[in-house]
């Protein structure tokens, strides 16, 4: 028995501008486009939504991606993944959903989503409207063949610490992601 959640699965592609959703069917083979969202990093409206269609879909888990360089270093737009990963991990815990979000590496995506709307002859001005959930739908189709493949979960899984005193984090509680280990060929894409 493989050892990773079975069911409707969400993968979320963060920008500065945009987040796309998609989704999978409860057996995990295809990933499938679902919407393009306005990021809203003010009031988070956006992750507000994504914990909707969490609940509403009854999604069992949450891959979020996370781009880094070519040589796999930190940018600036890995730590804004991972600071919306964590943002929406919490908010789906504050929504009492126990779905576990997990970071997945991203490199190319947009470059491959970009590539099919081309090939699919849609016009590179019309791109936008969409891109953001084909790379989305590739986060997520990597995620799960990946999962398939290996038997296992995968991405590294994001986490916050919780007083055991009470079931609300306080202010000053120390939030973390973090990381484990996992072989080669999880790293590549």
């Amino acid at each position: 028995m493989p050892d990773y959640p079975r069911g409707p699965k969400l993968g979320v592609d963060v920008g500065q501008a945009r987040v796309g959703v998609a989704i999978c069917d409860p057996d995990a083979l295809l990933a499938t486009p679902v919407r393009t969202l306005k990021r809203d990093a003010k009031k988070n409206s956006d992750i507000a939504v994504l914990v909707r269609e969490a609940g509403e879909r009854g999604v069992v888990q949450v891959f979020v991606g996370l781009p880094q360089s070519m040589r796999g270093t930190e940018t600036a737009s890995t730590a804004m993944a991972r600071d919306y990963a964590q943002a929406l991990a919490e908010a789906l815990d504050r929504a009492g959903l126990q779905v576990p979000v997990r970071l997945i590496d991203e490199r190319l995506t947009t470059v491959s989503a970009h590539r099919s709307l081309r090939e699919a002859g849609l016009d590179t001005r019309n791109h936008r409207r969409v891109v953001d959930q084909v790379a989305a739908v590739g986060i997520l189709q990597q995620a799960i063949d990946m999962q398939r493949s290996l038997g296992r979960d995968v991405g590294a899984s994001v986490t916050f610490r919780r007083s055991t005193r009470s079931a609300a984090p306080a202010p000053n509680e120390e939030q973390t992601i973090s990381e484990e280990s996992r072989p080669e060929s999880d790293s590549a894409p």
